[in-house]
């Protein structure tokens, strides 16, 4: 048996290991459901009809796979630089914190402009979060992995130290959540379902994202980059720079997420309100293979799967990490199909001497 580097892969062969990768994901999950005492089959059937099963079933998988969708085009942009940026889960609790703070001190009226207030505030606060890993890595040479997950775990105690203090609802019987924001603060929900104009915003930056690493002078450095760093480098391109505004603008992105998902579907600011998009949002990225095209649809069905754990709890009495499990096993399987993507595997009887 050999293995050998791929020099040119088929343009079929990307697809076709994600297809299968996720196959396989699904069918070790299903051993997992069986140990559980579950049908595998019940079990994925009930996902299914409880994410597609109607039209308030496919709003609500669309609730879960807005910022999902738009966390998971913040990380991309890192990775197709080769940047990790781990810590977009504290990135949007960030943004959500500032945009929480921006309705507090300086309410207004006028829908516009407090909306725009919170969006400024929340994607300042997200991307100086993550450029503090960006500037530490450029600086010193800090690994950003490290970096951007501990400051996950700040984000989320700075987070709780407003809600369950000074911040929190007096009214709310001791629950760690702010007052209900004002409706100015609120954006407008779509066709008397829960989704919300963060929709709109999530094509623009999807399209946005597209034209910048595809069609931009700067977007081809950051993919140059990523490919080959010490090529970049000799052909006079400023690397430090361009990861220090990668990391700041995958941040704002990640903080306008956070952002929109409290004003246009909590309400309010609350502990735990993020449900670890943060970290899904790697496994969508690399199902998307960093394709910004590709993430909202990847995103939406990845939206199913959180519905389906949440179905899963209720209908069959299974723990909502159950679903984190089938997440995980996705993500493994992706980063496993990596390998044959890039390498074959040659089987034969031995060499004739």
């Amino acid at each position: 048996m050999r293995v050998e580097k791929r020099l040119d892969a088929p343009p079929w062969l990307g697809g076709a290991v994600t297809l299968c990768s996720v196959l396989l994901a699904l069918a070790v999950g299903g051993v997992f459901l069986y140990a559980q005492g579950v049908s595998p089959l019940r079990a994925y059937a009930l996902i299914l009809q409880s994410a597609f099963g109607s039209v308030y079933d496919l709003s609500e998988t669309g609730v879960k796979a807005l910022p999902l969708a738009m966390v998971s085009l913040a990380v991309t942009l890192c990775f197709t630089m080769r940047i990790w940026n781990i810590g977009a889960e504290g990135q949007a609790l960030l943004g959500a914190l500032a945009a929480a703070a921006a309705v507090r001190y300086f309410p207004a009226e006028n829908r516009a402009a407090m909306l725009t207030l919170m969006a400024l505030a929340a994607a300042a606060a997200g991307g100086l979060w993550a450029g503090l890993a960006g500037f530490l890595k450029t600086r010193w040479n800090v690994s950003e992995i490290i970096t951007t997950l501990m400051l996950n775990y700040i984000a989320i105690r700075l987070l709780e130290f407003f809600v369950y203090g000074p911040w929190r609802d007096p009214s709310s019987l001791g629950f760690p959540m702010t007052r209900p924001f004002i409706e100015s603060a609120r954006l407008p929900t779509l066709w008397g379902t829960r989704i919300h104009m963060g929709l709109y915003a999530l094509v623009f930056l999807t399209a946005a994202a597209e034209i910048l690493l595809k069609k931009t002078r700067w977007g081809y450095e950051i993919c140059v980059t990523g490919s080959n760093e010490q090529a970049a480098r000799y052909a006079g391109m400023n690397t430090a720079a361009s990861a220090l505004l990668v990391m700041f603008l995958s941040g704002a992105v990640a903080g306008f997420a956070g952002m929109c998902e409290v004003s246009g579907l909590q309400g309010r600011l609350q502990a735990g309100f993020s449900a670890q998009y943060g970290y899904t949002a790697v496994i969508v990225a690399w199902l998307s293979r960093l394709n910004p095209l590709l993430i909202p649809p990847v995103a939406f069905l990845m939206g199913a799967l959180l519905v389906g754990g949440e179905a899963l709890q209720i209908g069959m009495g299974l723990p909502l990490a159950s679903a984190m499990v089938l997440q995980g096993l996705i993500l493994f399987f992706v980063l496993g199909g990596e390998f044959f993507q890039n390498f074959r595997v040659r089987l034969s009887r031995g060499e004739e001497s």
